[in-house]
């Protein structure tokens, strides 16, 4: 299913047991405070780093693998949860070359609680909202950044492939 021509979403990406594996996996991970993707900016949220070891990453590199046929022209490289204290503020960035998928580990939503993704294309920005279970792909040269929850940590699994040179 399409929301625009360059922001793509699976909607109960993965099966129940593989969300109940994810959900645990992500509020019971270390996290550290210093991320930024784009120069310039400071870092905001805290991240906790995917290891190729754990059960995550191979539920994502072949749930994602498997329904996207044109990443074996691509190369896998790097999978981390974003953290988002409540009524923390992002910047607007660039993820670079390459395809970012966002996976939203959130137990509920609803439209008042915010947490959406803005991206800012054409001069607009589009906002998805962090439907559980739900997997975004975009472009990584699009402007974006996440918003947060007013009363809870928003989680998100970003997964990260770069055009081979």
């Amino acid at each position: 299913m399409e929301m625009n021509n360059q922001i793509k979403y699976d909607d109960n990406f993965l099966s129940q047991d593989n969300y109940k594996i994810v959900m645990d996996y992500c509020l019971d991970a270390n996290y550290f405070y210093g991320e930024s993707d784009d120069y310039g900016l400071p870092p905001t949220g805290m991240i906790s780093k995917v290891n190729e070891e754990d059960d995550v990453y191979r539920i994502f590199r072949s749930s994602i693998e498997s329904k996207c046929s044109f990443l074996n022209k691509m190369s896998f490289y790097r999978m981390y949860i974003n953290c988002f204290a409540p009524n923390e503020q992002a910047y607007f960035h660039q993820d670079g070359r390459g395809i970012t998928f966002l996976y939203y580990a959130t137990e509920e939503w609803n439209l008042q609680n915010g947490g959406e993704t803005q991206f800012y294309i054409d001069g607009n920005i589009i906002g998805v909202p962090p439907i559980s279970n739900r997997l975004v792909m975009f472009d990584g040269m699009i402007q974006h950044r996440a918003t947060s929850f007013r009363d809870q940590h928003r989680f998100t699994v970003a997964i990260k492939y770069v055009y081979n040179k």
